[in-house]
Order: C-alpha cells, then sequence, then structure tokens
C-alpha cells in the first residue's frame, strides 16, 4: 500500500476508485462505504484509494481539543490497508488547505491532480471553506470534472446512524460493549510505556504508565483490559485505571496498567490496550491502605470479565 503525503500521484493510480472523509475509527459506516468501494475497484480492475485528511479538521480549528481521536494515524492506515486500499492521498490540513473553496477543491486537486473514475462519500460528507461542499455539489458538477458519484446510505444500529461522534461519546459514557459493536472491533489505545512515580508498585500493584497522546479519553476509572506488549502476539490480561490519582492529589489525566503475572520493566515498550469492561469510576480514599483495599476487590472483579470478547482489528 502506497502512502502519498501530497497530491501529485502516480499515473498508475489516476482513474481509480477513491474514498474521501476522515475516517476516524473506520466504524461500521465507514466499513460499508470500503467495502463498496473496493467491489467496484475489482470489477473494474482500477486501483481503490483514500483521500484523508491530517490533522482532523476539528482539531486543526480548535486547539484546546486534544483528546479526540478514535484511532492514530498509524492505526487508521493499517485499517485502509486490511480493507483492500492501494494508495492512501494523506492531506495536511493546514491554514492554506482551510481556505480552499469548494469548487476550487473539485477542480484543483480531484479532477486535476487525482483524476478518479468513481468517488465514494458518506451523506453527510461536506468539504471546502467553510464547509459549504456537500454531496449534492459532488453530484452536479460529476459530469463537469469526469468523475461517477457513489453515495453510500447511513448504516444504522438499532434506528441510530453510527458515527465517529456516537462511538467517542459511548466511550466517554463506559458504555464500551455499544462502542465495541459500532466498530466492530474490541478498542484500544497503543502509546509508549513512560516513568511514573512507583505508586502502584508501592502499594503491590506495578503499572506501565501509558502515554495516550491525543486519544478520546473513556470515562474515568478502573476498567478489565487486555495488553500486547511490542510485537509479542501473546495477549496478557489486566486491569487498568484512568483517572487523576485524587487520593494522592493528582493534577494530571493518567493511564495506568497492572499487567497480571508480569514484574519486569517494559519501559520504553509500545503497549496495546483492549479496553473490555468498565468496572467502577474514580474515587477518592481516605488513605493508601483503604485503596489498597479496593483495588484488591477490583482486581478480583476484572478477573471475572475477562470471559469478555476480544475482538482484534488486524
Amino acid at each position: 500500500m502506497k502512502i502519498i503525503n501530497n497530491t501529485t500521484i502516480p499515473k498508475k493510480y489516476k482513474g481509480s476508485a477513491i474514498v474521501i472523509g476522515n475516517f476516524d475509527g473506520l466504524h461500521r459506516g465507514h466499513q460499508k462505504i470500503f467495502n463498496q468501494a473496493k467491489q467496484h475497484a475489482i470489477k473494474n480492475s482500477i486501483n481503490f484509494g483514500v483521500l484523508t485528511f491530517s490533522p482532523l479538521p476539528i482539531m486543526f480549528f480548535n486547539k484546546s481539543i486534544k483528546n479526540y481521536k478514535l484511532v492514530s494515524n498509524e492505526q487508521k492506515f493499517r485499517l485502509f490497508k486490511k480493507y483492500g486500499v492501494n494508495f492512501i492521498i494523506n492531506i495536511k490540513f493546514n491554514k492554506i488547505f482551510s481556505k480552499i473553496k469548494a469548487e476550487k477543491f473539485i477542480n484543483n486537486i480531484i479532477f486535476r491532480r487525482i483524476s478518479p473514475s468513481l468517488i465514494f462519500v458518506s451523506n453527510n460528507f461536506r468539504f471546502g471553506y467553510r464547509r459549504k461542499g456537500n454531496v449534492k455539489m459532488l453530484q452536479k458538477l460529476s459530469k463537469k470534472y469526469n468523475y461517477r458519484l457513489i453515495n453510500t446510505k447511513a448504516f444504522k444500529h438499532k434506528k441510530k446512524i453510527v458515527s465517529s461522534t456516537l462511538i467517542r461519546k459511548s466511550l466517554q459514557n463506559g458504555h464500551l460493549d455499544l462502542a465495541n459493536t459500532l466498530l466492530s472491533r474490541t478498542w484500544f489505545i497503543e502509546g509508549v510505556v513512560k516513568r511514573g512515580k512507583k505508586l502502584g508498585k508501592k502499594l503491590g500493584y506495578p503499572t506501565c504508565n501509558i502515554n495516550i497522546k491525543n486519544y478520546v479519553l473513556p470515562k474515568i476509572g478502573i476498567y478489565t483490559v487486555k495488553v500486547l506488549i511490542g510485537k509479542n502476539k501473546k495477549i496478557f490480561n489486566g486491569i487498568a485505571y484512568l483517572g487523576y490519582r485524587p487520593t494522592f492529589d493528582g493534577k494530571e489525566i493518567v493511564l495506568e496498567v497492572n499487567i497480571f503475572g508480569i514484574k519486569k520493566n517494559l519501559y520504553k515498550k509500545i503497549l496495546r490496550v483492549y479496553f473490555l469492561k468498565f468496572i467502577r469510576g474514580e474515587q477518592k480514599f481516605r488513605n493508601s491502605t483503604s485503596l489498597m483495599r479496593q483495588m484488591n476487590k477490583d482486581v478480583i472483579i476484572a478477573k471475572k470479565s475477562l470471559k469478555t470478547k476480544l475482538v482484534l482489528y488486524e
């Protein structure tokens, strides 16, 4: 799979079938579009590509938004590959790009640079300066700019349109079952183990402190998790805490993971932490002894809930 970080693409990718969008999470609604595009590409013996944007436009326009993404760019691209994508056009979303008017985007980038034969978008797709471009405009200008537009109907789950926003809200409310159903896989955070204050070790539960970067934050509290360490394919069981350490007057959000049966130092290792079940919310305890008693109870609950099915994405 070829990753192109500009709009100058090789000739062999001209005339392709392309999907356009942010595709954060590549949920079941996105998957419907991708599968449709792939089928058309195979039927017409053409390449299948994705036109996407980095950073997400909402994060560009709102610098205060830090924890928002369902997946990192690396994860997203791996998911694209899984769905049969031949090439990715990853456009840098910056101030200059944000000022491009809708028809100019179609003319200068879609028509002159990429020249697709088929374009696939979702019903709510918006583009161009001040989001003035929409599906109706793409359809209206399709003959002029020599492409065929295929507008995919929204995918619904229990009468609700599946969207990245709905999944973020589900995670923020601790509804992991719903979020994982809408993604069709178990949601995870992938990050590097960084140095912590070793508070967990002092309490009898050594933890790995994960750099959560700009991932969306699920509901604050305790979770049953499964963990992959680096490139090791063995899956470990564990318990995770996401919160501010109120018992110790903490100020910053932390993700701490206790991996059952692992005592060695995992500093600088990359961990993939799959969130299976929300156990309880964050609490402030009178002292470390009270906290330890609760942690013992949490571990018992976590071990009982490890039968929750883990659905890997690759």
